[in-house]
């Protein structure tokens, strides 16, 4: 089954969970089209392609309108396939304005990822961050036996690359809310400091989002690991990119004050807490563990 298949199966039961009626109807529309299937949205004169009918009353949609007490309309992201953490995803939008990002919990596992999201955006709140900015936390709340976490929209105006000094002052500012947090020893982690969740900003800040895997107590640098790790599996397999973060590691982690052997044995706890996290999740995005994390770490042993 191709990809877009499986999106489509799971946007129709995506569509049943979040609109299970009655009432009366709505056409909506999958774009771009249904062989690239991205977001179902509300039906407008120009949409090509069948209209998909949805319900209104007793919807997702209906309980977002009493939450931000206006009539709203809502975009759903088709998600893709295969993904541990993958949940529903809405955009809120009222009168032409993106009000929200909606993410919704509709498993134990999803469920307590929106919660820690929740939970972590609460915190830097508080911070004064001053080179991060974060999403605000709109509502949580229950709808339906479901997770629903509303954040508000960060400003992003166009889509590029952050310069790296940028991005060790946002990596350095998040790992100091560890401290923060109350941690003596240890640094914070956003957990998924990856390209995509990511954008520079005016004032030299930096926008992130997907906060649901942030975490405290761990070592000094796991967020520049992370975002190394993620773009060298853009261009090597997952074994090859896993020796390159442990090769790398003294040179990606120096710009932050981390000695060389202490950077090294950084990448492999950083590798093995990653699997450890595929574990907990069901999912092994990189293959098992030992065909990816076993050639970079088994031989390094004597560090860990």
């Amino acid at each position: 089954m191709n990809d877009a298949a499986v999106r489509l199966g799971y946007l129709a039961d995506t569509v049943r969970l979040l609109y299970p009626g009655p009432g009366s109807p709505r056409a909506y529309t999958v774009l771009p089209h249904a062989a690239v299937p991205r977001r179902l949205a509300p039906r407008r004169w120009w949409h090509v392609g069948s209209p998909v009918m949805v319900p209104g009353e007793g919807s997702i949609a209906a309980h977002l309108g009493e939450v931000f007490g206006r009539p709203v309309e809502t975009v759903l992201h088709v998600r893709p396939a295969r993904r541990a953490n993958r949940k529903p995803v809405l955009e809120v939008r009222s009168g032409g304005r993106l009000l929200a990002y909606v993410k919704v919990g509709d498993t134990a596992r999803t469920r307590a990822l929106v919660a820690a999201e929740a939970a972590a955006l609460r915190r830097v709140a508080g911070l004064g961050l001053r080179t991060v900015v974060a999403p605000e936390v709109l509502h949580l709340g229950d709808w339906r036996g479901l997770a629903v976490l509303a954040v508000s929209p960060l400003p992003v105006r166009r889509r590029r690359r952050a310069p790296r000094p940028l991005l060790l002052a946002a990596i350095a500012e998040i790992a100091a809310t560890g401290h923060a947090a109350g941690h003596a020893t240890g640094a914070a982690w956003h957990g998924d400091f990856v390209p995509w969740n990511v954008c520079p900003a005016p004032g030299g800040r930096l926008l992130v989002w997907d906060w649901e895997r942030y975490a405290t107590g761990v070592p000094y640098g796991f967020d520049a690991l992370h975002h190394f790790f993620h773009r060298a599996l853009r261009r090597l397999p997952p074994p090859d990119a896993a020796r390159a973060c442990v090769a790398r590691a003294a040179r990606e982690l120096a710009p932050l004050g981390v000695p060389a052997a202490t950077a090294r044995q950084s990448a492999l706890r950083y590798l093995i807490a990653l699997a450890d996290r595929y574990a907990a999740d069901g999912h092994e995005p990189l293959g098992p563990p030992h065909a990816w994390l076993n050639p970079a770490v088994d031989h390094e042993e004597s560090l860990l």
